[in-house]
């Protein structure tokens, strides 16, 4: 197929993108907006697994390491739980709407991950701050920022090689 012809339906993306042929830049070239809101989406999974994991992980008085595992675990099952409902009322059946979200979410969620849970276990005291200390949101929260801006680029150069969040945007509507 030439590039322009369309089969079934073409949906013109804010930013010039086109439902099944990702964005129409140079070779290699997502856009920066692209990236970001594909960051954003697994950024929202994550932060709900993530601040879920450690509230319960807290609450009961779980040591560091269960309580990160929670977090972590919780992250990766809320972040493909947000594209697995799109992609279910995309009319996707739940296998294949499965294999799409594993593609499109596992790189950016273990990124986010890993910048997330370090920036949280190598600031002093973190670890050790519990619910009603300032200092356990707002290290959450600049951990959760650090991942967004860290992730960013990861997510941009995936899309722009038809890789991680490019393989949803066949689905959106």
């Amino acid at each position: 197929m030439r590039h322009g012809e369309h089969t079934g339906h073409a949906e013109q993306h804010d930013d010039g993108e086109h439902a099944g042929h990702g964005p129409h830049r140079s070779p290699g070239g997502a856009s920066w907006s692209t990236a970001a809101r594909a960051t954003l989406h697994c950024l929202t999974g994550c932060a709900v697994g993530e601040v879920l994991g450690m509230v319960i992980g807290t609450a009961l008085g779980w040591g560091n390491v269960p309580t990160t595992i929670l977090a972590v675990v919780l992250a990766f099952f809320f972040g493909y739980a947000l594209t697995l409902r799109g992609l279910l009322a995309a009319g996707l059946g739940f296998r294949a709407a499965l294999k799409v979200a594993l593609a499109a979410d596992t790189l950016s969620i273990a990124v986010m991950e890993l910048i997330d849970n370090g920036v949280i276990a190598l600031w002093p005291g973190a670890m050790d701050a519990h619910l009603s200390d300032p200092l356990f949101w707002t290290v959450l929260a600049l951990a959760l920022a650090a991942a967004f801006v860290i992730t960013t680029p990861v997510n941009k150069w995936m899309i722009g090689r038809g890789k991680g969040h490019a393989v949803v945007h066949p689905y959106h509507h």
